[in-house]
């Protein structure tokens, strides 16, 4: 049975935010890889949250005002594509099984957007994600300008829908989080998957396949991005991507990776020892690490500012690398200068939902936003360490990061994430026990 009620539920918030006029809401199209070779199909992201409509070529337009309704343009049904291609709805069949009030052939496009954008007052598109669709907005908007000797009136503002869209995406409903949580489930299963897996001698991409099998195995259409499996020194690229590396038996292996599924990503970070032990400066600094994660979930709660479980984790850092002797002075020094930045240099998360990097501002009105209820975001603070001539070589080549995904409660966070294993026992004793069988 498919939900539409959380769709139609997010279409009819929009309309009424809208007040009037229409929207235009297209999604992605399909891309080459090479040549005849396409990548993989995904929908795009404001368009899926609006309609829960998985297929190409289609676009939904919300006309707003005393008479609100919902229109989808998509593909007619083709027996000829469909031996090809596969399965379409069609016009009428996607009209009925995703609860629009109207649906036309997207091949009427041109045909009807100028009828429905005549004598509304604002035009709401996102402009400048494509310039091929802003063009054909553009002609739109020119039909109906054409027709101003007849009385007709083209809208007169366009506004950006992004702006009300982000902010409603920033809080995720009941059916989201359902979804997020199943997304963080399977993600973690990967992660022990590749705890259990990881040996001295392996190449970093035998660990990306455990990865990417038990995402596939457990239904994420996806991995949400492409995983990072960082091994010795390329623990301290933060995007690194090759993963084609042999993995030594002093090597720590950091792996960000997070399944999609139906949409939702999940993004996690594990690092732990190849060899299954942590060493001494590895566990050092690991700990540190996690010592700051917790002091950052700890200020993820309603009504905290966005900022502040970064500045905690900050703190934490910064006065673990004065302790260990990689940074000197007083802590508020070593804050002000930014001298910890030579070892952590990102921010301590982001908002997580459809896209990984999600959509919403950090800011309003110059102020970090306040956290409320609903919303969801990575906790990931990190620690690399690469040579240099003043740092002590035990430590050299040590990158760690710990991210998991928090759900904002009503009395603080739950870390949705929390079944992949992160304190020094629980991984060493985990792999251990992998060794042992």
């Amino acid at each position: 049975m498919r939900h539409i009620e959380p769709y139609r539920a997010r279409r009819v918030r929009l309309l009424e935010a809208m007040e009037a006029g229409v929207a235009v809401v297209p999604t992605a199209p399909e891309r080459l890889r090479n040549r005849d070779s396409d990548y993989l199909y995904r929908f795009d992201s404001y368009f899926y949250y609006l309609t829960g409509f998985p297929e190409p070529d289609a676009l939904l337009v919300l006309v707003a005002g005393s008479k609100p309704k919902s229109v989808l343009f998509c593909r007619e049904k083709n027996p000829e594509r469909e031996l090809w291609d596969g399965y379409r709805h069609g016009f009428e069949a996607a009209r009925d099984t995703f609860g629009f009030d109207e649906a036309h052939p997207i091949a009427e496009l041109d045909t009807k957007l100028p009828e429905l954008l005549a004598n509304q007052p604002t035009l709401f598109f996102a402009p400048g994600m494509d310039p091929a669709w802003d063009a054909r907005v553009m002609g739109w908007l020119n039909q109906v300008r054409a027709k101003a000797r007849m009385g007709v009136v083209a809208p007169a503002d366009i506004r950006d829908i992004r702006s009300i869209l982000d902010e409603m995406r920033l809080v995720k409903d009941e059916h989201e989080i359902a979804t997020m949580r199943r997304a963080a489930e399977l993600s973690a299963g990967a992660h022990v998957r590749a705890m259990r897996a990881a040996r001295p001698g392996m190449m970093e991409y035998e660990i990306e396949a455990e990865l990417l099998h038990e995402f596939r195995r457990h239904g994420a259409q996806f991995p949400a991005y492409w995983p990072i499996v960082a091994s010795g020194p390329n623990a301290c690229v933060l995007h690194y991507r090759e993963n084609d590396r042999l993995m030594g038996e002093g090597d720590l292996l950091l792996i960000d990776a997070g399944g999609e599924l139906d949409g939702y990503a999940a993004d996690i970070t594990r690092t732990f020892p190849v060899s299954g032990t942590f060493n001494g400066p590895q566990r050092a600094i690991y700990e540190l690490v996690l010592a700051a994660q917790t002091a950052a979930a700890a200020q993820v709660k309603p009504g905290n500012r966005w900022d502040m479980p970064h500045e905690a984790a900050v703190k934490v850092i910064a006065q673990g690398l004065i302790d260990l002797g990689l940074c000197t002075g007083t802590l508020d020094s070593v804050i002000e200068s930014e001298d910890y930045k030579r070892f952590y240099m990102h921010r301590t998360g982001h908002w997580l939902g459809l896209d990984v990097h999600d959509a919403g501002d950090y800011k309003e009105s110059g102020e970090w936003k306040l956290l409320r209820p609903g919303m969801t975001l990575t906790v990931e603070p990190g620690c690399y360490i690469r040579p240099a001539e003043n740092v002590p070589e035990e430590f050299w080549n040590i990158g760690v990061r710990i991210e998991d995904d928090a759900l904002v409660t009503e009395n603080g966070c739950e870390l949705i994430t929390a079944a992949a294993p992160k304190t020094v026992a629980d991984i060493e004793a985990l792999m251990r026990d992998a060794r042992s069988v």
